[in-house]
């Protein structure tokens, strides 16, 4: 039997690692990762699917949020497209978990680690050869400050397994193994190289997505808007350095690339787009600082 879903969309990593029915795959996943000198033991999903709430809300975030056995956040996310602001982003819902552990008046001892996991489909830092890196509060020379902000990236096409076909002994690169090669394999195969019985559960939960009709459209559907979406910001892109180009030529390169960025990025917020009368009268300055903001406005839409 092949595999036909695949775990890196959000929705299907949603329901495999964020699952309250599943403690035991988002622990071992967990284990894997962070290698903590003491293991977690149990972990509580702070914001599973409330499908009433999913059904009207279909473009809702699908992060894993989990408070595991010592108190300590986590967040869990899958991301399929390469984002020049991760590590922004990345770091705000880190600090974000860190800043909303304590009031007004509470005393900062009660801060518990926050703790960041992202598995990303592309290759952030090409500088590394290492599929996994942690990031931390350190000094240049290692030393830390404090362990309460910690963020895992996992750059799925660096890992490349042996091709022995001998099973894979190592759980963070089973984890890597399973993300990468699930989808499309057959469930016999898989197994043979990621012998842990957690496997097993995985493959069942993506079975489980397959052959039910309402969470396979809830999968299909997410799939093709993530498609879709990611045509529409690619093809924006590609017309917005195009009309800069070309404005370039006949107005100053720089200048006309500014504008079509700037008409680019309204765009794709859906905003009317301004014209060159509109434009022109403004000095580089208005004009880079009205680029910035209509970037963070996109940001924040797509987060």
């Amino acid at each position: 039997m092949l595999i036909e879903i695949d775990p890196t969309v959000d929705f299907a990593c949603k329901l495999l690692l964020g699952n309250p029915e599943y403690p035991d795959i988002t622990i071992h996943f967990l284990n894997a990762i962070l290698r903590l000198p003491a293991p977690i033991v149990s972990v509580e999903i702070v914001n599973p699917i409330v499908w009433k709430e999913f059904e009207a809300d279909k473009l809702s975030i699908l992060d894993i949020l989990a408070i595991d056995n010592a108190d300590r956040r986590l967040n869990v996310e899958v991301q399929r497209t390469k984002s020049s602001w991760l590590p922004q982003r990345l770091t705000y819902y880190s600090a974000t978990q860190l800043v909303d552990q304590i009031g007004e008046g509470d005393s900062y001892r009660k801060l518990r680690p926050s703790i960041g996991i992202c598995i990303l489909n592309s290759v952030h830092f090409s500088q590394l050869a290492e599929y996994h890196n942690e990031f931390r509060l350190r000094t240049r020379s290692g030393l830390e400050l404090t362990n309460c902000l910690e963020i895992h990236l996992l750059e799925l096409p660096k890992y490349a397994p042996l091709d022995d076909n001998a099973p894979i002994a190592d759980p963070r690169d089973q984890w890597m193994f399973f993300f990468r090669q699930a989808n499309g394999s057959r469930v016999d195969e898989l197994l043979d190289r990621l012998p842990d019985p957690v496997f097993e559960r995985a493959v069942g939960v993506l079975e489980m997505i397959s052959r039910t009709p309402d969470q396979r459209r809830h999968y299909d559907a997410r799939l093709k808007w993530e498609l879709d979406e990611n045509t529409r910001i690619q093809t924006a892109f590609e017309e917005g350095e195009i009309k800069g180009r070309e404005e370039g030529r006949e107005e100053g390169r720089e200048e006309g690339e500014l504008f079509g960025k700037i008409r680019m990025l309204q765009n794709l917020l859906s905003l009317p787009q301004s014209t060159d009368q509109e434009l022109h009268p403004r000095s580089r300055t208005e004009l880079e600082t009205l680029a910035t903001e209509l970037q963070a406005q996109l940001r924040k839409r797509m987060t």
